[in-house]
C-alpha cells in the first residue's frame, strides 16, 4: 500500500509566511509618548486592506512597552454605532503564542481572504457593535518583536532560523520563507506564564487608550479564545489590581464583560475530560474513536498511579517548575496527543479530518505582501504561531498550571455583584463559550466546579437567534453563562457567526444569553434540565477527504469500517508495525507500550518530538497533526531506530 495514498506530508509553510521579503522600517507613522514612558507609533490604514467602508477608521501601529518589548495593535472602528461612543472591546487569541490576526481575518474582524487573495467583506464583524481592537501578545507573537533578524522558517516545526551573515538559503528564498524577523534568541522580554505575561498586555493597553481617548469613554469589554482560558481571568483580574492602585500616568479600565471561547483553563479537569469526550460518556456525534483496549489504557493513562491527574495534582501542590513542565508533558503525549495519533482527527472538531481545512489559511500569505505590510506599518514579516513564545511558557509548565484562573474567574463574578459598576447591570458579566464538536464537556466541568456564593444552580435553555434556528444552549446564573454551540469547530465565529455576534451583543449590553430579551441582574438564573442532551449523530462526521486544496486523503469511508479498524490511522498502524518488525525494533519494549495498539506510534512520536521533528505548541490548531504517521513512518524505513 503506498503511503501517499493515505496520508500527505503537510507543509508549515501553509500555516507560515509565503512571498516574504526582507522589510524596511516602515514610513508614515506617528508617533505619541505615554506620560508612564511607553511609547505609541501607529499610523491609518488605508481602507480596503481589511475594513472595506471608507467611512470606517482603522488604525495600526506598535506600543513600546519596553526596548524589548514592542507590541502590535490593529483597530477598527465601530460600524454600526457611534465609535465615540461605542463600548471598547480587545480580543486576543490563544496559543500561547497564537497571533489576533487569526481573530482579525477569520473570525471577528472586518474582513476575510478569499482563496484568491482577495479582500471580502464579514458581514457578522463584531466590530457592528464595538470598537474593536486587537493585539498581538506575548511579544514575538504575529507582528509583535522583541529585536529584528533576517532569517528564515524552519519548515519541520515553524520556528525562526536567523540567516547567517543576513544571507538567507536558496532553498528557502525559493519556498518564500526570508524575511525580517523578531529574533527568536532575544528572549529577554518574552514571558514564561501566564500571570508574567498580563503586565505587557495591561501596559499595551494603556499605550492605545491615553493615545486613543475617544475610542475608551464608554465601557471596556474583553474576548479571548483558546489559551485565553489562561489569559482571560488573569488579565483582566490584573486590570482590577491596577486600577485599585491608581499609579500615576495610568487610566482607570472599566472592565464590564470576559467572554472565552473554547478556553483551557483548568488542565486537571479538562485534560481528564479526553476520556469523557471519547469514551464514557462519550461525544454527542456518536463517534467512537478507540477501542476497548485503547480505551482502557487511556483510562489508566488518566487516572492510573502515577498517570496524568496525579502528575498535575502534583504539579498544584508543589508549583515547581520541573514537575509541572514533566506533569504538562505526560498529559499531552499520552493523553491528547492519543487521540490525533489514533484517529487522524482535528481534536476541535471530532468530524473533520486532518488536515482539517477550516478556517483557511489564506489570509497568511495577504498579511506577507508588501503592500500589507506597509500600510499597516510592520516591522517584521507575519507568524501565526511563535514556537519561541510556546517554548518559554513551557519551561514553567503553564500549559498544565491553573495559575489563577479559576480562582480569577470567582473574584471577577463576584465583583460584578458586589461592587458598584454604574456603567452596566452586567458589570464583569463572565461568558463562557464551546463548540461541541470538540471538548465540550471539559468545559462545562470547569464552568460547574466554578461556585458563586449566592448564585442559583440554572438549567439549559436553547439560544434563540434571529435565522429562527437553535445553534446552541445556553445555562445562565446572574453574570456567569456557559454556552454550548452546536456543529462548531474551535473558532465559534467563524462556524457559527450569527449565533457568536448575537452572544456577543447581548453580553456588552447587558442582556441574557438566550435570548437577548431579559435585563441580567444577581437574580436571574436559566430554568432548564441540568444536562445539554441535543444529539448530532455521525452524519456529518467525515471518513473521506478528497482534495482539500492540492492535498489528498483517501481513509475509510463509512462508520463501519472506521469501528472494524480499517481506517487510514489503523492501516498506517499496521504499517509501522511492520517496519518496526522488518527492521528490528526491540519487539518485547514494543509489546511491551501501556497504550494498546497506539504504543509504538506513541513512542515514535515522542522520539520525534525530541528531535524537534513535530511541533511544541499548546492550544491550537494543529495543522501539522496528520503528517506525524508519515515522519514516524519515514524515520523508522531510514532505521534510525534499532534494536
Amino acid at each position: 500500500m503506498s503511503l501517499a495514498a493515505v496520508v500527505f506530508f503537510w507543509s508549515l509553510l501553509a500555516a507560515g509566511p509565503a512571498f516574504s521579503q526582507f522589510l524596511s522600517p516602515p514610513t508614515g507613522l506617528t508617533t505619541y509618548s505615554h506620560p508612564a514612558a511607553y511609547q505609541v507609533r501607529f499610523k491609518e490604514v488605508p481602507p480596503g486592506i481589511c475594513e472595506q467602508r471608507d467611512d470606517i477608521k482603522s488604525i495600526s501601529g506598535y506600543v513600546d512597552v519596553s526596548a524589548d518589548e514592542h507590541m502590535f495593535f490593529w483597530f477598527f472602528e465601530a460600524r454600526n454605532v457611534d465609535p465615540t461612543t461605542a463600548p471598547l472591546t480587545t480580543w486576543i487569541n490563544g496559543g500561547p503564542g497564537t497571533s489576533s490576526m487569526v481573530g482579525v481575518f477569520q473570525e471577528v474582524g472586518p474582513c476575510a481572504i478569499d482563496a484568491d487573495g482577495n479582500v471580502v467583506n464579514n458581514p457578522y464583524s463584531w466590530t457592528n457593535a464595538s470598537n474593536l481592537l486587537f493585539i498581538d501578545q506575548p511579544v514575538q507573537t504575529g507582528f509583535s518583536y522583541s529585536t529584528t533578524t533576517p532569517g528564515y522558517i524552519n519548515t519541520q516545526d515553524g520556528s525562526v532560523i536567523v540567516a547567517q551573515d543576513g544571507v538567507c538559503p536558496s532553498d528557502q528564498v525559493t519556498n518564500g520563507t526570508c524575511g525580517t524577523y523578531s529574533n527568536p534568541n532575544d528572549l529577554d522580554g518574552v514571558p514564561v506564564s501566564t500571570s508574567a505575561a498580563a503586565s505587557a498586555f495591561y501596559a499595551t493597553l494603556q499605550g492605545f487608550i491615553r493615545a486613543f481617548p475617544e475610542y475608551a469613554r464608554e465601557g471596556f469589554h474583553f474576548a479571548t479564545e483558546s489559551y485565553g482560558g489562561h489569559y482571560g481571568p488573569v488579565f483582566a483580574e490584573y486590570i482590577e489590581a491596577q486600577n485599585a492602585r491608581k499609579l500615576a500616568g495610568t487610566t482607570s479600565i472599566s472592565l464590564e464583560t470576559v467572554t472565552v471561547i473554547n478556553g483551557w483553563m483548568n488542565p486537571l479537569i479538562q485534560y481528564a475530560a479526553y476520556y469523557n469526550f471519547t469514551v464514557y460518556p462519550g461525544n454527542t456525534y456518536d463517534y467512537v474513536p478507540y477501542n476497548d483496549s485503547v480505551a482502557a489504557a487511556l483510562y489508566s493513562t488518566v487516572y492510573g498511579s502515577g498517570g496524568c491527574v496525579d502528575q498535575l495534582q502534583n504539579c498544584l501542590a508543589s508549583q515547581a517548575n520541573a514537575v509541572c513542565v514533566a506533569a504538562d508533558n505526560f498529559c499531552l503525549n499520552y493523553v491528547e496527543d492519543l487521540y490525533d495519533m489514533v484517529t487522524g482527527r482535528d481534536e476541535d472538531d471530532i468530524r473533520e479530518l486532518e488536515p482539517d481545512p477550516y478556517p483557511p489559511e489564506s489570509y497568511v500569505s495577504y498579511l506577507n505582501s508588501a503592500t500589507v505590510q506597509a500600510a499597516i506599518g510592520a516591522f517584521v514579516n507575519y507568524t501565526e504561531q511563535s514556537t519561541a513564545v510556546a517554548a518559554a511558557f513551557n519551561t514553567t509548565g503553564d500549559d498544565g498550571r491553573l495559575d489563577g484562573t479559576t480562582t480569577d474567574v470567582l473574584a471577577l463574578v463576584e465583583q460584578g455583584v458586589t461592587h458598584e459598576f454604574p456603567i452596566s447591570a452586567a458589570t464583569h458579566e463572565l461568558n463562557k463559550l464551546t463548540n461541541d464538536t470538540g471538548n465540550w464537556l471539559g468545559g462545562e466541568a470547569v464552568y460547574d466546579s466554578i461556585q458563586v456564593p449566592g448564585y442559583s444552580t440554572p438549567g439549559y435553555v436553547d439560544i434563540s437567534t434571529s435565522d429562527l434556528i437553535v445553534h446552541g444552549q445556553a445555562k445562565q446564573s446572574g453574570v456567569f453563562t456557559f454556552a454550548r454551540i452546536y456543529d462548531s469547530g474551535h473558532e465559534v465565529p467563524y462556524y457559527q457567526p450569527l449565533t457568536a455576534l448575537a452572544i456577543f451583543e447581548r453580553a456588552i449590553n447587558g442582556y441574557d444569553i438566550a435570548t437577548g430579551m431579559s435585563q441580567i441582574d444577581r437574580e436571574y438564573v436559566t430554568v432548564g434540565p441540568a444536562q445539554s442532551t441535543y444529539r448530532e449523530g455521525n452524519s456529518t462526521v467525515k471518513f473521506a477527504l478528497l482534495e482539500s486544496g492540492v492535498e489528498t486523503i483517501v481513509n475509510a469511508s463509512t462508520y463501519d469500517d472506521v469501528m472494524q479498524e480499517k481506517s487510514a490511522p489503523a492501516r498506517l498502524l499496521a504499517e509501522l508495525d511492520d517496519e518496526l518488525t522488518h527492521i528490528g525494533l526491540n519487539a518485547t519494549a514494543h509489546e511491551a507500550a501501556t497504550h494498546g495498539d497506539t504504543g509504538g506510534l506513541v513512542d515514535l512520536v515522542l522520539e520525534l518530538k525530541e528531535m524537534e521533528m513535530v511541533h511544541i505548541t499548546r492550544r491550537r490548531r494543529r495543522r501539522a497533526d496528520a503528517s506525524w504517521y508519515a515522519k514516524a513512518l519515514e524515520v523508522v524505513k531510514s532505521k534510525v531506530w534499532r534494536a
